[in-house]
């Protein structure tokens, strides 16, 4: 598989009035054309930062790259420009953001909306670019796109505005497709067709998609990959396998203990003790100890390495080290692991 994009030692800080925010400290991940990679952790964990120094995104002039590579075809985006960026954005990469009304311009038609970056970027004249955006309405699943395309957002429903942002994304056919917490703010049913959606695109386009979420459950039958984010720094990463079979850092177990299961009635769900550490001042060492109970001497000094668990499976834990004890994950986590296995965990 060729890679199509190589972050490395990615790091992003904001400056506020009380300091330096340490938003992102030196992540490490690629992507390769056609494949999609979760980005998985609690809220505050730098997902989000990371997806949008990729494009660009920081609100400036408070949100810096402080250093690292964005390398996207060799080409290293950091040192773009903004007008070479706003080339590169929603012709190259596109992102579908949370929440699709304050994605979509409320005073457009829904329509033009699509039909302006068709213009722009792929150099269409407006009726080619019109018939270009039906047939996108309706691969997203909009009924009536004729009709459609001359109605407001605000006359969509929740999954209907998310369907036209995916379709606005997808306008202009891009190689990456961030999508960033796309299903948070709706409903179980319309969550899953919305993923089913972007499965199928993604089989048709062969775009690679870089999907943004806090839950590990959303993904585990989307990604072919997936790295978990603690405090800035990717703490684990490898297939879905990997993560789903066998989890290494205490951290992923926590996430995989909060899932609930169809068998779980009444067993109480896992929740990982305490707060993520305040990123104005990030621990020195380990920056999950605090909230380990597995934690070691050494995770209070030292800030563990990435171990390598197989050519496919990395996670940064002391718990690897050869001298380290041998440490089981927890009975509900291995009760999940069993659940995922048992409903067969294909993607």
């Amino acid at each position: 598989m060729s890679k199509l994009l190589e972050v490395k030692d990615l790091r992003v800080s904001f400056n506020t009035y009380n300091g330096e925010v340490q938003a992102v400290r030196g992540v490490n991940f690629d992507l390769n054309k056609g494949e999609t990679l979760a980005i998985v952790g609690e809220s505050g964990s730098g997902k989000s930062v990371t997806s949008m120094s990729l494009m660009q995104l920081l609100p400036k002039p408070h949100g810096v790259i402080k250093s690292g590579q964005i390398l996207f075809e060799g080409e290293d985006l950091v040192n773009k420009s903004s007008q070479a960026m706003q080339k590169i954005r929603g012709k190259d990469i596109s992102m579908v953001f949370q929440d699709p009304m304050s994605a979509l311009n409320p005073t457009m038609k829904v329509g033009n909306q699509i039909i302006e970056g068709l213009i722009k970027h792929q150099n269409m004249n407006r009726t080619d670019a019109k018939k270009k955006a039906i047939e996108l309405l309706d691969l997203v699943g909009i009924p009536q796109p004729e009709v459609r395309m001359t109605q407001f957002p605000h006359q969509f429903s929740g999954g209907m505005r998310q369907r036209v942002v995916v379709a606005i994304a997808l306008a202009c056919n891009p190689k990456i497709l961030i999508a960033d917490e796309p299903t948070t703010a709706l409903d179980v049913t319309i969550q899953a067709q919305i993923l089913e959606l972007m499965k199928d695109i993604q089989k048709e386009t062969d775009s690679a998609i870089i999907f943004i979420t806090h839950d590990l459950g959303v993904v585990a039958n989307v990604a072919d990959r997936v790295a978990v984010m603690y405090a800035g720094k990717i703490v684990e990463i490898g297939t879905t396998e990997d993560i789903f079979y066998n989890p290494k850092h205490p951290y992923t177990w926590g996430l995989l203990g909060s899932m609930p299961t169809l068998d779980s009635e009444e067993e109480e769900l896992f929740a990982i003790p305490g707060t993520p550490p305040d990123m104005l001042n990030p621990p020195t060492g380990d920056a999950f100890a605090a909230r380990n109970q597995f934690a070691l001497e050494i995770d209070k000094v030292m800030e563990p390495p990435m171990f390598k668990v197989s050519d496919t499976h990395y996670a940064a834990t002391w718990l690897l080290h050869e001298d380290a004890p041998k440490v089981e994950p927890p009975e509900s986590v291995k009760r999940r692991m069993q659940g995922f296995s048992n409903t067969g965990g294909d993607k």
